[in-house]
């Protein structure tokens, strides 16, 4: 995105300016941070808010489909919830304010403290020319967690981060850092507890892989069905680290996440699956940027998607094979159930390689329930909306249980099941 002069700024915009100026002296960070949160804010005032002519945003205008802001307090009403894995470490985040910081065989901080004394402003910079959700979380977060994971640990139980609000604005920041040859499963839940309020609900993970370690990350979005959710992932990952990232949208009215992952170690090995339930009126949008920037590492990326009623989603997906980066092995493939002849999916798998031996390939499908299937099921006796309710669950499924981890899949699928049983 080249940002260039924005002379008349929309109501969204002049909103985001206005709760900026509002909050400014309540906002955590020393000079630096004020600094750094001040370029950024410029930068969306300069630059406004991302419409379809900026192509990794073409098919979310956010200037056009955000008409305003909701009010920056929601209601004081949220509490920790119980986990969706039994014993794990839990850290929540109630209305943008860490609670506590319990941890065990690994350390955490509140994020506010390094925004209090300064350390985390080199970071709050936006990782790109058209990262317009760096920009808004980076003028606007106040707090999350710092995350170490020490080298060659095995946290037996799962560390669950709950970020949860009942309307208004939160913003967290979640930078993670997991040492060599360590061995840990995250669980990263966004969570609405109030479907009356209107949010707006941004939050960015920084997440460093060190060498060798083996990590399962399992994003989990159920915003309201009024909230807009801008989230981001990103992920450098070190020699010989093997990476599950799991991601799962089940709320929310306006969704844009993002992935932004590198593969910055040789022998690193990364197994991305995503799966997207949209209805209702809601716009979601997943896109991926994958940067094979070294020699002899793989990917292999699955998105399931099924859209209901009026819903409207959105996959972009590029791999960036640089010129050294042979050997590079890479796969990414994209299927969608369209079940409703008004909603719509759009599909954009890319590919960009510079290097000449590597084996590399996407693919996109988008269909209906086969009618074969359906007439099996019904022709047992079982009710069409039980059948189709099946054959979707199954179509999900098959990627869940990728997972092999029985109680995250069995936590996992619950949530997919009751999402399926207010919209099929």
């Amino acid at each position: 995105m080249t940002l260039q002069a924005n002379t008349r700024l929309t109501a969204a915009e002049t909103a985001l300016v206005e709760a900026y100026n509002t909050q400014i002296s309540d906002l955590p960070g020393d000079a630096d941070v004020l600094s750094a949160r001040d370029r950024l804010l410029d930068d969306l005032k300069t630059g406004g808010l991302p419409t379809r002519r900026i192509e990794s945003w073409h098919y979310t205008d956010l200037k056009t489909l955000v008409k305003t802001w909701p009010a920056l307090e929601g209601a004081d009403t949220t509490k920790v919830l119980p986990p969706m894995v039994a014993g794990s470490s839990v850290l929540a985040v109630l209305q943008g304010k860490a609670d506590g910081a319990r941890a065990d065989g690994f350390t955490v901080s509140h994020y506010r403290d390094s925004l209090s004394d300064g350390s985390a402003a080199a970071r709050l910079a936006a990782a790109s020319d058209d990262d317009a959700i760096g920009r808004i979380n980076g003028s606007f977060v106040r707090d999350g967690f710092v995350l170490e994971i020490p080298a060659d640990a095995e946290l037996e139980a799962p560390v669950e981060i709950q970020s949860i609000h009942a309307g208004g604005q939160a913003h967290t920041r979640f930078p993670v850092k997991i040492g060599a040859g360590a061995k840990v499963v995250v669980i990263e839940r966004h969570i609405a507890t109030s479907g009356d309020e209107a949010a707006l609900v941004s939050s960015v993970s920084d997440i460093t892989v060190g060498e060798g370690a083996e990590v399962t990350w399992v994003v989990v979005q159920q915003q309201g069905a009024a909230d807009t959710f801008l989230g981001q992932v990103r992920v450098d990952l070190g020699a010989d680290a093997k990476l599950k990232l799991f991601n799962v949208n089940a709320g929310g009215k306006l969704v844009r996440q993002e992935l932004r992952i590198d593969a910055n170690g040789e022998g690193s090995e990364l197994t991305l699956r995503g799966v997207n339930l949209i209805g209702g009126e809601q716009h979601v949008d997943v896109t991926l940027v994958l940067g094979h920037n070294v020699p002899n590492t793989s990917s292999t990326d699955v998105f399931r998607n099924v859209v209901f009623d009026r819903g409207r989603g959105v996959f972009q997906g590029m791999i960036k094979v640089a010129i050294d980066a042979q050997k590079t092995d890479a796969k990414m493939s994209c299927n969608t159930l369209l079940l409703s002849d008004e909603a719509d999916f759009s599909a954009k798998p890319e590919l960009e390689i510079f290097a000449d031996d590597v084996v590399c390939g996407h693919g996109a499908t988008v269909a209906d329930i086969d009618d074969n299937h359906l007439y099996y099921l019904k022709a047992r006796g079982i009710p069409e909306n039980i059948a189709r309710a099946m054959l979707v669950n199954a179509f999900v499924a098959e990627v869940v249980e990728e997972l092999e981890d029985e109680p995250l899949v069995e936590a996992l699928e619950a949530i997919i099941s009751a999402w399926l049983a207010k919209h099929a």
